[in-house]
C-alpha cells in the first residue's frame, strides 16, 4: 500500500521515509523511535502511532509572516500552502534532548537552513522561541496520515531566504490580512492549505500584535488539542 503513496516521490523525499522519528505518548513522553514512512501511514496512525514534530512561525522586523507552498514533489499535502518550516526531530541524542526544548530547537534550526537555505550566520538557536505544544490527528489521503505531538516556535528575524526546490515550490510575506484572505479562500475551497497550519493561525492571531514580547504567551509545560 505505501508504495503506491511513493510513485511520485524524487530522490530526497525517498530517502526521508527512512529518517528515523521520535515516538512519544500522548503526554509527549519518549516510547522509543519508528520510520518516517512508518509513523505517517494512515494504518499505524489509527493504531495510536504518535510522533514528535514542529512548526516554525518566522516573522520578519515588519511584522510579516513567511508562508511557503510544498513541493510537488511531497508525499503528503503536496502544493499546499503552510507555515514557514515544518519537520521532525529526529531520534539521535543532539535532538532528543529536552531541557528548554534544546533538542526541537536544533531540529528546526537544521530545517531552516536546509529547507529555507538561511545561511548560518543570520540564524542560531537562540532566535527560536518555543511557544506552546499542539496535539494533532488528520489524514492527507487512503494512506498516509498524521498523529504528532507539534512544538510551535517562533522567528522574529529579518533573514536570506533561498529555499531548495526539492522542498519548497513557492513562498511569499503576509500580513495578517493577507493571511486572512488566504485562509478564507481555502475555507471557500479555492485554496488549499495544510491543516496543522490552519490550526496554528488560532494563536498566531493572538500574538501578532505582541511581536516584539511574545513571552506572556509561551505555554511550554501546555499540549493544546488541535485537530482531530
Amino acid at each position: 500500500m505505501a508504495e503506491a503513496g511513493t510513485t511520485h516521490l524524487d530522490e530526497l523525499q525517498r530517502k526521508q521515509l527512512d529518517e528515523m522519528f521520535i515516538v512519544v505518548d500522548e503526554h509527549d513522553r519518549v516510547l522509543g523511535c519508528e520510520t518516517k514512512r512508518n509513523c505517517h501511514l494512515k494504518e499505524n496512525m489509527e493504531r495510536g502511532l504518535r510522533h514528535r514534530s514542529f512548526s516554525v512561525v518566522l516573522f520578519n522586523m515588519e511584522d510579516q509572516l513567511l508562508i511557503q507552498q510544498r513541493s510537488d514533489a511531497k508525499y503528503m499535502f503536496p502544493g499546499y500552502f503552510s507555515d514557514s518550516c515544518s519537520g521532525h526531530p529526529l531520534y539521535n541524542p543532539e535532538e532528543l534532548e529536552e531541557k528548554e526544548a534544546i533538542g526541537i530547537k536544533r531540529a528546526a534550526l537544521r530545517r531552516l537552513q536546509a529547507e529555507l537555505g538561511i545561511p548560518k550566520e543570520q540564524i542560531s538557536i537562540k532566535d527560536i522561541r518555543f511557544m506552546t505544544r499542539g496535539y494533532y490527528k488528520f489524514r492527507s489521503d487512503s494512506i498516509w496520515g498524521e498523529q504528532e505531538v507539534g512544538y510551535i516556535l517562533l522567528v522574529r528575524k529579518n533573514v536570506t531566504v533561498n529555499p531548495d526546490s526539492r522542498e519548497v515550490k513557492s513562498y511569499r510575506y503576509v500580513s495578517r490580512q493577507e493571511l486572512e484572505e488566504l485562509l478564507d479562500r481555502a475555507a471557500q475551497g479555492k485554496e488549499k492549505v495544510t491543516p496543522w497550519f490552519i490550526a496554528i493561525t488560532e494563536f498566531l492571531f493572538k500574538w501578532w500584535e505582541s511581536l516584539a514580547d511574545v513571552s506572556p504567551f509561551m505555554e511550554p509545560d501546555k499540549i493544546h488539542g488541535l485537530v482531530q
